[in-house]
């Protein structure tokens, strides 16, 4: 039986470290689905999937606060992003899913050459009027790379992230996960030198996954004599909650002149979900209803 995939929260060395890891073979699996990926946008979505659930669960505090990680390279993928929350959902999507590209010199899928150079962009809407952002440039598109050195950057929290995901032949996930390690600012030197020896000698993370390691003994791996203490344990899932009602109030922001066009097109509409790839169908009839709402709604001084 498939176990659910979850993260889980540790701390070690009295809280001088704090520490997250995660299998998400099912939610990567979902998301390749959804967006008929080729194995390279597999990994590259796949690994930015796991590591943006993470964050979630790091930064985030109340239900309906988001966190987003845009990528905005120039190689083939054209980007990426995914936004998760505190409860373990996670959407995504990459904006060329089909690209195929030789492997890179280890031999591995290269997606730091499907990313290429750009901007790593990490949102934070936590019901504010200004959404807190920081914005740092690729390092090796790799993306575990990018978001260590985001830590670093604009957070100012030295850390560790590893992520990986491992496909078969036929290009369905295998397994898919991964690890942040972040040192806190009391961390002493001992600490330090202790946690840079475990991590040189921890494997990758797809062998990790692959070997049947679970998030749980990764990270006690990882902080192997540094005392680790779990504090939490959660699932986590591919989830969007995009529904008919979202699509059309999407549509009625178009606007009148937008709308009218569809209307003298007259050809019934269908939309496409970002995240999920759901299609959404609105009869000519029902685009008629929301150019009348659309009139109803405004004031006498927006019609002139």
């Amino acid at each position: 039986m498939q176990t659910k995939d979850y993260f889980v929260h540790m701390t070690a060395a009295d809280a001088q470290i704090r520490a997250f890891a995660v299998t998400g073979r099912e939610m990567v699996e979902t998301a390749r689905k959804a967006h008929h990926t080729s194995p390279l946008a597999t990994a590259a979505l796949g690994r930015l999937l796991c590591g943006t659930v993470m964050m979630g669960a790091d930064m985030l505090k109340e239900a309906d606060d988001l966190i987003t990680v845009q990528i905005d390279g120039d190689g083939p993928l054209r980007g990426l992003l995914a936004t998760a929350d505190c409860r373990g959902h996670v959407k995504g999507y990459v904006k060329n899913p089909w690209v195929i590209l030789p492997n890179n010199e280890q031999g591995h899928l290269n997606v730091g050459g499907g990313v290429g150079n750009g901007i790593l962009s990490v949102i934070r809407d936590m019901g504010r009027a200004d959404p807190y952002s920081g914005q740092v440039a690729i390092q090796t598109g790799e993306i575990a790379e990018d978001l260590t050195y985001y830590f670093a950057a604009s957070e100012q929290i030295p850390s560790s992230v590893g992520l990986g995901v491992l496909v078969d032949r036929a290009g369905q996930v295998m397994e898919a996960g991964g690890y942040i390690i972040q040192l806190m600012p009391a961390a002493t030197e001992e600490t330090i030198d202790r946690l840079e020896q475990n991590l040189l000698s921890l494997p990758s993370v797809t062998e990790l996954l692959h070997s049947g390691r679970t998030p749980e003994t990764i990270l006690e791996e990882a902080l192997e004599g540094l005392t680790p203490v779990s504090l939490e344990r959660q699932e986590v899932s591919f989830y969007c909650n995009c529904d008919r009602d979202r699509v059309a109030r999407a549509l009625k922001l178009l606007g009148r002149k937008e709308l009218d066009d569809i209307l003298r097109d007259g050809e019934d509409v269908e939309l496409r979900c970002h995240f999920c790839g759901k299609r959404y169908q609105f009869p000519i009839a029902e685009i008629e209803q929301l150019r009348r709402e659309i009139d109803t709604e405004l004031s006498p001084e927006q019609h002139t």
